[in-house]
């Protein structure tokens, strides 16, 4: 009855249905405190970055792949041995051990250059891991026609998450120290936990809420060659890491080029955070439905292309900090708000083994490794044949435009999937 009674408060807009209510508000609150832990840690690894110079980038990004290498095997046997409502926690309870680490190295200063660059290695891994995990319990729990309903509300909770995170940087950096905003991204992220065991434990009627996937850790990248639908869907996150490891390279160019101060480089990447993490939810909760029901998944997802064919146009003609800022605002809103909600409905239409598995595979191996190959790319168009950001800018236009295309592809894919197997539930 509770349930029913929050359903109908949570109200007709958002289109929950009796026995919805609850987990909504538990997933919402999940990923509110989750990216609200990463929001937090976040502007830290950008400025590293920028001190460290557009050179040494390519370095970083290989590590990350590296270590997610390492990581994807030891992750498919835990998610094939252990249920969800175990596994779930212990990754994160780690993941918050390893801050603990991090902000002992920080406070007492225990090698600071190494552990910098440790810090950039982590926290890359650590976003995707996290949210892929929260992405694959929910792809556990929810069909695709609940995912078209519900995802977007979902994704508005992390989006606030975002807010509330960049808005503790923002008030706090300067007067706690770097080291003690860990602790609070430590205790944010405790909270998620705390909220995905309630999730589990309100869904623990599912008959997969009691075992793990089974079968061969190394299934999921067996599944991402062989079918064509997540082999096309891996081509598109490779697409994705494209445009935004070009784009990241240029905004660390434009941003080192500008002789500005670190304090003065933060404020700006603070700023690009808090105006997206403001405009995010708010199309998540007016437009993002929407755009799912009325257009479908393929052409939502293919917006962020469009954003991506307009914004490296603009680059182009003008190589400026405004432009950057606008661009970097128009396409975080666009991949968060429309873009993710609707790659994540993709997986509505696997089995659970792939859910979590070949979802793993994509999400770390696949997209750390081509950021490591687009970082490769990237230095060798700029720093070996000398290419202007103006002209790698026109480069990757008309590749953001096969983008697009490809989306349209995975949208029809889905759909004929969801005919002929039904959703997954």
């Amino acid at each position: 009855m509770a349930d029913e009674t929050s359903s109908r408060g949570i109200g007709r807009w958002i289109e929950v249905r009796p026995g919805e209510g609850r987990a909504l508000i538990y997933a919402f609150a999940y990923f509110f405190f989750l990216l609200a832990s990463y929001f937090i840690l976040r502007p830290v690894r950008d400025e590293m970055a920028v001190r460290s110079g557009v050179a040494s980038l390519p370095s970083l990004f290989t590590f990350t792949f590296v270590v997610s290498l390492i990581i994807a095997p030891l992750y498919a046997v835990l998610v094939s041995r252990l249920r969800r409502g175990v596994f779930i926690p212990l990754v994160y309870g780690f993941l918050i051990l390893n801050i603990a680490a991090f902000w002992y190295m920080l406070t007492f200063r225990v090698g600071l250059e190494w552990a910098a660059k440790a810090f950039f290695v982590w926290l890359s891994v650590y976003n995707v891991l996290a949210v892929s995990i929260f992405w694959s319990f929910m792809g556990d729990l929810f069909d695709k026609s609940q995912a078209t309903r519900l995802y977007p509300t979902i994704a508005a909770g992390g989006s606030l998450g975002g807010v509330a995170g960049s808005a503790t940087v923002t008030a706090m950096a300067t007067t706690i120290g770097v080291a003690n905003l860990l602790l609070i991204a430590g205790l944010f992220l405790a909270a998620a936990v705390v909220f995905a065991v309630s999730l589990d434990r309100e869904t623990k009627a599912q008959p997969a809420a009691d075992k793990g996937t089974g079968g061969n850790p190394f299934s999921g990248l067996v599944s991402v060659f062989s079918d064509p639908y997540l082999r096309n869907t891996a081509v598109w996150v490779f697409l994705l890491s494209l445009a935004g490891t070009f784009l990241y390279f240029m905004q660390t160019q434009i941003l080192r080029d500008a002789g500005l101060t670190s304090g003065q480089r933060t404020q700006i990447l603070g700023t690009i955070d808090l105006f997206a993490n403001i405009l995010i939810p708010l199309i998540q909760l007016l437009l993002t439905r929407l755009a799912l029901k009325t257009f479908g998944v393929g052409v939502t997802l293919g917006l962020i292309a469009l954003i991506f064919i307009g914004g490296f146009a603009a680059i182009a003609a003008t190589p400026v900090i405004g432009v950057l800022v606008a661009f970097q605002i128009c396409q975080r809103t666009g991949n968060f708000a429309l873009a993710n909600p609707a790659r994540e409905s993709l997986f509505t239409v696997v089995d659970r083994d792939k859910t979590y598995k070949a979802k793993n595979v994509i999400d770390n191996a696949v997209f750390r490794g081509a950021d490591v190959a687009n970082s490769w790319i990237f230095n060798l168009l700029h720093g070996v044949a000398g290419l202007g950001l103006s002209t790698i800018a026109l480069i990757g236009a008309p590749i953001a435009a096969g983008w697009f295309a490809l989306s349209l592809i995975l949208g029809r894919q889905q759909a004929r999937r969801a005919e002929t197997e039904g959703d997954r539930s």
